[in-house]
């Protein structure tokens, strides 16, 4: 099974993909896209689906799964443009043929290391230590996208 982890972003967007064979994870790619915060933003939302599109077609995940937004009160318009980047990404998803979860924040975080509440290193050090990696991910969009995808992963174990 193939499993696409999305930290969505309008201007950093972190993806991940990871491979489950015989419950064990094994990370192929991961790594951000960005869009020019300078350009209109029909532009930007055109090189997020771009880029989406690119990764759904070179590896053909059977799940995307994306974290959930969460924005303060006090900056509506952050989450505005977020829905933005978000919903792009879930119709290239959808596009695709591939069956879309989200995931809240905390959920994710208590997936993998039983703490809703985890802080960015713990979270690294289980991705690190669940992936066997030589080094915490970085930067934190895509180690937040690594995230995603294991909490799917073991959505889907058993």
């Amino acid at each position: 099974m193939i499993l696409c982890g999305i930290d969505p972003g309008l201007q950093v967007c972190g993806y991940a993909i990871v491979q489950r064979e015989q419950n064990q994870e094994n990370l192929l790619e991961a790594g951000v896209f960005r869009s020019d915060s300078s350009a209109p933003l029909e532009e930007r939302l055109q090189q997020i689906a771009k880029d989406m599109g690119d990764i759904l077609n070179r590896f053909k995940p059977d799940i995307v799964a994306v974290e959930e937004l969460y924005s303060h009160y006090k900056h509506p318009r952050t989450a505005i443009l977020m829905g933005h980047a978000r919903g792009v990404i879930l119709l290239q998803a959808a596009n695709a043929g591939a069956r879309l979860h989200s995931f809240a924040a905390t959920r994710i975080k208590k997936s993998l290391t039983g703490n809703g509440r985890a802080g960015k290193m713990q979270m690294q050090r289980a991705i690190q230590s669940t992936l066997g990696l030589a080094r915490t991910p970085e930067p934190p969009d895509v180690a937040d996208a690594i995230a995603v995808a294991l909490c799917a992963a073991n959505e889907y174990r058993g």
